[in-house]
């Protein structure tokens, strides 16, 4: 059954490989930028294009997570084109490098209002009518660093990621008596196919890089040439994708709370099985087993 699908940062790697395996599974996508007129206008035109030649629906709309204003009013134009939004993929994010010391906390907080604070600006805006419908999937794309593998020089980005999980598990179960389903998506480390690396910003202070220049050298290009080094054949981006469309299609109710897309494996879903089982135990036990699945499959 077709769905309308709103999901952030789209304009690229993750959120525009998932908007068109989604469109091509035959779904109504909104694919979600900032900058749609400026820096993103190519990326516009080539959604456009996408959607021409395969013959799909997918579509771009301006929204800037930073923003509450622009969000509102990319949820507002969705909804008088389709009547309702079915499905919010939260994947903008942004990842900075660098060691820890070296951030400002306003650096920091940067780096958490796009990862964490944009996505409650999406849920403020559409959960009130998917509340009102009684239905709908909220799909985080996650990370496996987590729960799993954290090597040095990203920890603002995650931080900010495990913030968003521990976000996304609150929401599961205070949505769910609204028949409002979660699930996250957790994709390992790919070493290619995004822009994350790429994109990624860095400290504005240069005063402690040079003591850690001088212990770790060039430690960010030694860690990524050793994961790519364990990429085992088949590894692409594109699974992430995959993944986002089978949840999307699973029937409601069924839906899985945790999808790993995790090729080299680095434990990110072995402590997740403890985490989700010891949440489940205790609110069970506290006898709020309900708030596990949507309500109508409770």
């Amino acid at each position: 059954m077709s769905k309308t699908i709103l999901i952030t940062g789209a304009s690229s790697g993750f959120g525009a490989l998932s908007a068109r395996a989604l469109a091509r599974a035959g779904h109504t996508v909104y694919a979600a930028m900032r900058a749609t007129t400026g820096r993103n206008a190519p990326h516009v035109a080539e959604a456009a294009g996408y959607a021409r030649e395969l013959g799909v629906d997918l579509r771009t709309v301006e929204l800037d997570v930073l923003s509450q204003e622009s969000v509102d009013v990319a949820v507002a134009t969705i909804l008088a084109d389709t009547g309702g939004i079915d499905v919010v993929v939260h994947n903008a994010g942004h990842m900075v490098l660098g060691p820890a010391e070296a951030f400002t906390p306003e650096e920091l907080a940067a780096v958490y209002d796009t990862n964490v604070l944009g996505s409650q600006r999406l849920n403020r805006a559409v959960l009130p009518h998917m509340r009102e419908r009684r239905q709908g999937l909220l799909l985080w794309i996650g990370s496996s660093s987590t729960r799993g593998g954290t090597p040095p020089y990203l920890a603002p980005y995650f931080a900010a990621k495990a913030a968003a999980d521990a976000l996304a598990v609150s929401y599961a179960a205070e949505l769910a008596r609204f028949d409002i389903e979660t699930t996250i998506v957790i994709p390992g480390a790919f070493t290619s196919g995004t822009n994350h690396f790429a994109n990624a910003g860095h400290p504005a202070e240069q005063t402690v890089l040079a003591a850690y220049e001088e212990r770790y050298g060039a430690l960010m290009e030694q860690v990524g040439e050793r994961l790519a080094a364990l990429q085992p054949p088949g590894a692409d981006v594109s699974l992430v994708a995959d993944a986002v469309v089978q949840v999307v299609d699973t029937p409601h109710g069924t839906r899985p709370f945790r999808v790993h897309v995790d090729p080299l494996d680095d434990g990110s879903a072995e402590v997740s099985e403890v985490a989700d089982r010891i949440r489940a135990r205790f609110l069970t036990r506290i006898g709020l087993a309900d708030l596990l699945g949507p309500h109508s499959t409770a």
